[in-house]
């Protein structure tokens, strides 16, 4: 279990792709530079699309973690 705080929980269990990528930029949009998103996926896809979304964007995944099928990510705003 991560130390790290988050300013924002975004839950995308259920979601499929491309849904947990844009409600991560949606939520990331609204926040501010240096906050972190926890986001939760259950789309094992969303491990490769988060980190090609990250790269892309300028946002950090400061972690990631995977237990039971539930993936969560916390992402910092740049």
């Amino acid at each position: 279990m991560s130390t790290i705080a988050s300013s924002v929980e975004l839950d995308c269990k259920g979601l499929n792709c491309p849904l947990p990528i844009l409600k991560t930029k949606k939520a990331i949009d609204g926040m501010q530079s240096g906050e972190v998103l926890k986001m939760t996926a259950t789309d094992p896809g969303s491990v490769s699309d988060m980190a090609s979304w990250a790269n892309r964007t300028g946002n950090e995944v400061v972690e990631h973690e995977e237990a039971s099928g539930t993936h969560t990510f916390y992402i910092k705003k740049k």
